[in-house]
C-alpha cells in the first residue's frame, strides 16, 4: 500500500472571539497566536481546537482530545535566547523559550507542547511549603486507582521482566503470611533500573492494582522542604500511613534525585532523607504488607548503603524492547483506539530499533492527528500508523541532533 501524508495541518486553539462573532483569537501548540475573520458569525466557542491549513486560508473544527489538557510546575534552570531548560517533578525539559518573559529560579506553569504559560514566581517553590504536616499532605501522595483497572493485558513485550517482578512483588504482597510461616525474610525493596520510557512506572502501577495494593507515589524534590525535618517527617507519616493498609506499594519514581550518595560536605537535607529512609526500611515488622519500589536510570548514583541486604538488594533492568517485544507494545496499545483494517504491526517493530515503549506509543498520537487531518476521519488507518511512525523518527533525529549541538 502507498503510503501519502497530506499538506501541512497545524492545531490551534479558540482563545478569544469578537461580539460579533466574525473573528476568532488562535493560540498554536508552540505558543504562537494568530486570528481568523470571515464575512459570517463563527459557529464555535472559546476553548474549541481547530485544525488550521495556512497555506490553504482553511480551519476546520478537530477533537478536542487533540490538545493535551496536563499542565505542569517547575522551575526554570537555564535559560537562553532559544530555549529553556525546567525542572519538573525531578526531571528536565528543554523548551522553546517562547513569547512569556522568564529567568533562571523563577517558578512557572506550563503545558506539553505550550511550552511556559505564565511565571507563578520570582522564586523557586517547593510542593511542601508550610511548616506543620497535616494527613491531607500525606494523602496527597497516594495516587488513587484508575478509572479503568490496569492488567498485565495493557503491557506489552518484557516478558521476563514482568514474570520477575511477580515474583518479587506481587507475590510476598499477596502471601506474606505464608512466606512468614516458610521463615523467609521480607521482601522490603526493589529496584527498577533502565532508560527512561521503558515502562517502569506503568508496570508498578499494574502490579499495585493486580495485587489489591495501595499506591503511594513519591517523585524526586516534591519530598523536599525548606523546613528542616519535614521531609523526614513526611517519609515517616507516609510509611506509617502505608503500613496499615492490606497491602502497600511505597514508589519512590527516580530515587537518586532523593536518596544521592551522602557525603560530609553534600546537601544537609538530602543526607536527612537518606537517613530516614535507611531507618524506615530496616524497621518493618513481620506485620508491615508493604514493599518499596523505585526507579532509576542511574543506580550509580544511589546512596550505597540502601543497596545493601535487607533494603534495595533486589533489582530488575528494563532494557530496549526487542523486534518480538516491540510488536506486542504496538499491537496492545492499539487495542483501545478506533482503527480500521490490518495494521503493519510487524513491520514497524522491525523498523524501531533502539525505540523505548514511550517512543512506540507516540507514534499513535501523530496517527491520530494524520487521521483527523485527512477531513476529519474517525478512525486510524495503515497510512496513518506509517506516517506517525515516520514523524515520530524525524523527531528522534532532531533531538539527536540538538544534543550533539549542545
Amino acid at each position: 500500500m502507498e503510503t501519502q501524508v497530506g499538506p501541512k495541518v497545524d492545531v490551534a486553539r479558540i482563545t478569544a472571539i469578537t461580539e460579533d462573532g466574525l473573528r476568532i483569537y488562535l493560540q498554536y501548540r508552540n505558543g504562537q497566536t494568530a486570528d481568523v475573520t470571515r464575512d459570517v458569525p463563527f459557529e464555535w466557542e472559546v476553548g474549541d481546537v481547530l485544525l488550521v491549513k495556512a497555506s490553504e486560508n482553511f480551519v476546520e473544527l478537530a477533537p478536542p482530545d487533540v490538545w493535551p489538557e496536563d499542565a505542569w510546575v517547575g522551575v526554570v534552570r537555564l535559560t537562553d535566547e532559544e530555549i529553556s531548560v525546567i525542572e519538573v517533578g525531578g526531571r528536565l525539559h528543554v523548551l522553546e523559550r517562547g513569547v512569556v518573559d522568564h529567568k533562571v529560579g523563577n517558578t512557572v506553569e506550563g503545558r506539553d507542547p505550550d511550552g511556559i504559560l505564565r511565571v507563578l514566581s520570582d522564586t523557586p517553590i517547593r510542593q511542601l511549603d508550610l511548616p506543620d504536616v497535616d494527613d491531607a499532605e500525606i494523602e496527597r501522595f497516594r495516587r488513587p486507582p484508575p478509572k479503568r483497572k490496569l492488567s498485565f493485558d495493557d503491557f506489552g513485550g518484557l516478558t521476563a521482566v514482568v514474570e520477575r517482578a511477580l515474583e518479587l512483588i506481587e507475590l510476598p504482597l499477596k502471601y506474606r503470611a505464608a512466606l512468614a510461616k516458610i521463615g523467609a525474610k521480607p521482601i522490603k525493596g526493589v529496584l527498577f533500573t533502565g532508560l527512561p520510557g521503558t515502562g517502569k512506572t506503568m508496570l508498578a502501577r499494574i502490579i499495585a492494582a493486580e495485587a489489591g495494593a495501595s499506591f503511594w507515589e513519591i517523585s524526586g524534590p516534591e519530598i523536599f522542604s525548606k523546613w528542616q525535618g519535614q521531609s523526614e517527617e513526611v517519609l515517616r507519616k507516609i510509611f506509617a500511613r502505608a503500613s496499615k493498609e492490606e497491602r502497600s506499594i511505597i514508589f519512590f519514581d527516580e530515587i537518586d534525585s532523593v536518596a544521592a550518595q551522602r557525603a560530609d560536605d553534600g546537601n544537609k537535607a538530602s543526607r536527612g532523607v537518606v537517613t530516614q529512609l535507611l531507618t524506615l526500611m530496616d524497621g518493618f515488622s513481620v506485620n508491615d504488607n508493604v514493599v518499596v519500589v523505585a526507579t532509576t536510570n542511574r543506580p550509580q548514583d544511589i546512596d550505597l548503603a540502601l543497596r545493601r541486604p535487607g533494603r534495595f538488594d533486589w533489582e530488575i533492568n528494563f532494557p530496549l524492547p526487542g523486534p518480538e517485544d516491540r510488536a506486542d507494545i504496538l499491537t496492545v496499545s492499539a487495542r483501545d483506539l478506533k482503527t480500521h483494517g490490518p495494521l503493519p504491526h510487524r513491520r514497524i517493530a522491525e523498523e524501531t530499533e533502539g525505540w523505548s515503549a514511550a517512543d512506540l506509543a507516540a507514534i499513535w498520537s501523530e496517527a491520530a492527528l494524520l487521521a483527523v487531518a485527512d477531513g476529519g476521519r474517525e478512525v486510524i488507518m495503515a497510512e496513518d500508523y506509517v506516517g506517525g511512525a515516520a514523524r515520530v523518527a524525524a523527531q528522534r533525529q532532531r533531538v539527536r541532533a540538538e544534543g550533539r549541538a549542545i
